[in-house]
């Protein structure tokens, strides 16, 4: 079933009110689950020996590789419930919170677009983020297959959406599915169709008597975020294909970042490890929540081909947490 069905248009959701024209009881898609799927974050998993640590941070803003994923997921179930549908506007994501809304950037091109987060992967070693195959066609890359993205989680907007799933959720946070990482998809030739126009503003108002204010409804419809032009499908909102060109810099440069440590002792043990497999690794300070980290990485690298053999290589000396970066 297309996930667009019964959409008629695309607004941009200011205020409360809203959402009271939009809003739509989810229907079920099987035990206990609704088609705008659940809230979930998850309990710590592990694949192919690496350890991933689901968790609401809502300051997260990290620089990595993207890829993307379609044909072979389309209308199949995500992480979170939700029907996976490789024209709308989502991602896979390893730890975030699903479902929650990050801006992704492609860093070659600047070009920026907003999408939700509803699935968990991609597990392949390397990548940050897995686009749907829109998402991807829109950022540019689903020529290529990957590109150097910057991921940022919008704070509000995510904690938005996350009350009204919240609402849909059956039991108690889902702990993750077990089963294989997938698998990435063919690819073949994609009939990119140009992006939707600007987005019909909708305002509204409450406009209260004067008086007593009035008190929240217990359970009323949480209303979608106001500052991100998208729609109401099936009770979930969904990103409108608006694209931004942001400003990047030219010729990033990409790094197996080994990890950030704040003493040391660690840097050193770090360093020794890579020695041990014939690497040679470079520190720089950096601040994080008011405190000193010391980054060792290895680089720069001149392609996603060799970060990824590299990475894999660091990865299987035991240092697991490991990533590639773009800086």
């Amino acid at each position: 079933m297309r996930r667009w069905r019964g959409v008629s248009r695309v607004v941009v959701l200011v205020g409360v009110a809203a959402l009271a024209a939009c809003a739509q009881k989810p229907a079920g898609t099987g035990p206990g689950l609704p088609t705008s799927g659940v809230y979930k974050v998850g309990k710590p998993y592990q694949i192919n020996g690496v350890w991933y640590y689901p968790k609401e941070d809502f300051s997260y803003d990290e620089t990595g590789i993207a890829s993307w994923y379609g044909p072979g997921f389309h209308e199949k179930n995500t992480a979170n419930g939700e029907i996976y549908d490789q024209n709308e506007l989502t991602a896979a994501h390893k730890t975030l919170p699903m479902p929650s809304l990050v801006r992704v950037t492609n860093l070659d091109n600047g070009r920026s677009i907003v999408v939700r987060v509803n699935d968990r992967g991609p597990y392949a070693n390397g990548r940050i983020i897995d686009m749907s195959r829109r998402g991807a066609q829109l950022l540019g890359f689903d020529g290529p297959g990957t590109a150097k993205v910057r991921v940022q989680i919008l704070a509000e907007e995510s904690r938005a959406i996350a009350a009204a799933a919240r609402q849909g959720t059956p039991a108690p946070l889902l702990a993750e599915v077990d089963g294989p990482p997938p698998k990435a998809a063919p690819r073949g030739r994609i009939e990119v169709s140009g992006p939707s126009g600007p987005a019909a503003a909708q305002a509204a108002s409450l406009s209260p008597s004067a008086g007593t204010p009035r008190a929240p409804v217990v359970g009323a419809p949480i209303p979608p975020p106001a500052t991100v032009a998208g729609s109401m499908a099936e009770g979930r909102f969904v990103p409108a294909p608006v694209v931004a060109q942001l400003p990047v810099r030219a010729h990033e440069a990409i790094y197996v970042q080994v990890g950030a440590f704040g003493s040391e002792e660690n840097v050193a043990k770090a360093r020794a490890r890579l020695s041990s497999i014939g690497q040679r690794a470079s520190v720089s300070q950096t601040r994080t929540a008011g405190l000193t980290l010391h980054r060792v990485r290895v680089g720069p690298l001149d392609s996603v081909d060799r970060a990824d053999t590299l990475l894999n290589q660091i990865i299987q000396a035991g240092l697991t947490e490991a990533k590639i970066v773009v800086d």
